[in-house]
Parts: structure tokens; sequence; C-alpha cells
């Protein structure tokens, strides 16, 4: 037998009378000139994929991605609230990049049409994830077990999703929480994520400013949205959270902060030891930083009055006691616990102190946050980034989000989680809540 590349000739004895050998060509493999065929998936998208821009972000990761598609049907809704639907075939350039660029518009919501279930594997430790497991995204997710699509909950990002045969339950845990022998979903057969579409019930701040980080934004038209976003929230009976940086005491905003709290526009405020700390600096001394907010002016070893602050409430027990006690008067503080609005400070390497409400674990203190953040609808984040960042990424997709910060690149990255649900503000934070208080007032 001779061969050549791909093709085997083997020679034959001819058994008719005076014929010699014959060749007979056998093929093995693939035919590089004549093309192999390419792996391939049919996936399938609805909902709104044109408006929400779902269909050109999936072409645009499949181009990217060494692909190629074949969109064998498509259907687009005539009015704003009529779906469309889309088949494509997807082709790549292996199994392995077929299987990659399928995991990944699974993210935008395609299905596959082949249904599979899930594929689990047991957690060989604790705190540790099976090799291949599935990394979960802050959108609503489904998973295929068996004969049944059950919910993954809550909706977090950057955690493994932990299956329980038994009681049908799927749920997205984090590392600290998996245990030896649990089943962890692996691979990324029988997902099905649900992407978020813009609204078709009512343009919004939320559509028309949505992604658009710049200092030259109408403020004013921007906050009046805000304004009649939170009334919505509260008439609905939503959560409100707000993440809070010390820069609301030090621009002088504290007094429009307190006005939301005592209007309802606040339930639940997540913050560090200092926005606390120079909050009751304030109430006990009329400082911040050791610098008088009225005058402007340094008070005499001002910088010595956020550490007496501290001290003071640690000797009382805590920032609720010292309220209690009649230590605690006014204030940011001082007004949550008078309204019943609950409170999470987590600490950093940073803190001086801190107060005896700080959570200095940063797992526990994301514990904390997690297990308050049911129901939330809308957040808003001023002043802080990194507190924010962090709180952004405990947050289910489908929370309106506000940021607002003097920093653009702050904004920026804040508002980088998603196209229809976050709006950024480049502004100072005392101007916006004075702004923002004044059109509440308007339209209590």
């Amino acid at each position: 037998m001779r061969t050549s590349g791909n093709w085997a000739v083997e020679i034959l004895p001819d058994k008719r009378v005076g014929a010699g050998p014959a060749p007979r060509f056998n093929w093995r493999g693939s035919v590089p000139w004549l093309g192999s065929p390419m792996p391939s998936e049919t996936i399938e998208l609805r909902g709104h994929i044109i408006d929400s821009l779902i269909l050109p972000k999936v072409l645009d990761q499949i181009i990217a991605r060494g692909g190629t598609f074949k969109i064998g049907e498509i259907k687009i809704g005539e009015n704003r609230t009529d779906q469309s639907f889309a088949r494509i075939e997807v082709t790549a350039p292996s199994a392995d990049a077929l299987d990659e660029l399928i995991l990944r518009l699974r993210q935008h919501g395609a299905e596959v049409m082949e249904k599979r279930s899930i594929q689990l594997a047991a957690s060989p430790a604790d705190g540790v994830y099976p090799q291949g497991f599935y990394v979960t995204t802050n959108q609503q997710t489904f998973v295929q077990l068996e004969d049944r699509e059950i919910e993954v909950e809550p909706a977090l990002m950057d955690s493994a999703i932990v299956v329980d045969r038994a009681a049908k339950k799927a749920t997205a845990t984090k590392f600290y929480s998996v245990k030896k022998g649990m089943e962890v979903v692996v691979g990324h057969h029988g997902i099905r994520v649900v992407p978020l579409q813009r609204s078709t019930a009512r343009a919004d701040v939320f559509e028309f400013m949505a992604s658009n980080v710049s200092i030259e934004k109408p403020k004013t038209a921007v906050i009046r949205e805000m304004a009649r976003e939170f009334k919505r929230a509260r008439d609905e009976k939503g959560k409100i959270l707000v993440v809070a940086g010390p820069a609301i005491v030090h621009t002088g905003a504290a007094e429009h902060f307190e006005k939301l709290i005592k209007w309802g526009f606040v339930n639940l405020l997540f913050a560090g030891n200092a926005l606390a700390a120079h909050d009751i600096e304030n109430a006990l001394f009329g400082t911040s930083l050791g610098v008088y907010l009225e005058e402007g002016s340094l008070a005499d070893e001002g910088t010595q009055n956020h550490m007496r602050a501290i001290n003071a409430v640690r000797g009382a027990g805590g920032i609720r006691q010292a309220v209690a006690s009649g230590l605690l008067k006014s204030g940011i503080m001082y007004t949550c616990v008078q309204n019943g609005v609950d409170f999470v400070l987590a600490g950093s390497i940073r803190d001086d102190g801190p107060l005896p409400d700080v959570i200095t674990d940063a797992v526990e203190a994301q514990k904390a946050m997690r297990a308050k953040i049911g129901g939330v609808t809308i957040a808003m984040m001023m002043g802080t980034m990194l507190h924010s960042i962090a709180v952004g990424n405990l947050l289910p997709a489908t929370v309106k989000t506000l940021c607002v910060d003097i920093n653009p690149g702050v904004v920026t990255k804040l508002t980088d989680r998603g196209s229809f649900q976050a709006v950024g503000l480049v502004t100072d934070i005392e101007p916006f809540l004075r702004e923002l208080t004044d059109c509440m007032e308007a339209n209590r």
C-alpha cells in the first residue's frame, strides 16, 4: 500500500482474465483542497432582539471569534410591543471553538435548538468548584434538569450553580458557601440566559440617557427624570438602595440626603466607616475632617475630631445605642435609625477605629449585603467608586442603577455594567442632591 497525504492507494489483483492489478482508492479523513465540513449549531433568539441590540451583539460575537453565520429565518415585530425571532446557523473552525462561541452567545439569550439536560460534577472540596464549572452572570438564568426547567436564584454574577436534585432547586453559590460533594453545573449545555431588554411600556431616563457618560449632559432634565423614577419606585412599593461615600458629608450635602430618608426615598444604605464617622463627627462637633462645614474654616485641632467621634460611639456601644442614649441627635446615621432605614457598613484597611457597627471581615460584609438586597429595584451610587463597584457586582441586571460622581472615569466604570439599566451623571454631589430634593419636594 502506498499513502500520500490523506489518500491511501491500495493495489488489488484484478480477477478478470488477462488483466493486471488495478488500483482502488480509499478516502481517509478530510481533503484540504475540497474543504472539510466545519462543526455548526443552530440557535434561536426571541424577544426584542432588534431594539435591545441583542441580534447585532450576537452577530458581532460570531464574526469576532472567527465563526460564520447563516440566518435561516427572521421575523421582525411590526410594533414596539411586538417580539422578534431569528433562527441562525452558527459555524466555527473547530468543535472546541464552537463550544466556546455558543457559551458566549448564551449570555445574550441564544437558545440551542437541541434541548439537553445540564451536566453536573461533585465539588472536590469545601470552597472549591469542579473543573469546567459554569460561571454565572447577573442576568436571569434557567437550567434544564432532565425534563424540567428551573430558575437559578439569586441572579448573581461570578458564581457557580449548585443543584439540589431532590428539591429541584438551582442556586448561584459563591466559593465560601460550596461544600464538598455538592453537585455543580459544568459546561454550558442545558443553560438558558434571559438578557435584559428595553422597556416597551414607556421611555424613561434609562432609555434616552443610558450608556452616555458626558459632562455635557442636560443635568436638570436627567435629575428631573431621576426624581420621577424614585417617586415611581416608592409608590409601587419598590426598594431603594443608596451606596454612599463620605463626599456627601464633605460637600455639605448631608441635609439634602436626610430629606430623602425622611420622605421615604431610602430603604437601605450601604456605606463604609468613613461616611458614618464623618457624619457623626459633623453631628457632634460641626466639622468634617476637621473643617467647619458652615464656615469652611479649620477647627483648632479639628483633625482629631473624627477620632473623638468614633470613640464616643464606641463608648455608647454602637450607632443605634448612641441614638437611644441621646448622644447622637442629628445627621445621616441618626436619621436612618429614626426612620427605620437599615444599613450595612463595610470596613476597609484604611479605616480609623472603626465604629462598632462596621463589619471588618470582607466576606462577612459581602454576605450581609447579599442578605439585604432582595427586592431592590433602584440603586443610587454616589461619591464612592470601589464600594459602588463592589455592590454593583452583587446586584441582578434588573436593578436600575444611578451613578453620580465628580470624576467621569468613576461614572464610566459604574455604568459599564449594562446598556439599559444604568445612568451616569458627572457632577458634584451637593448641587445634585439639592436639585434632586427640590424636584421631589415639588412633586410630593
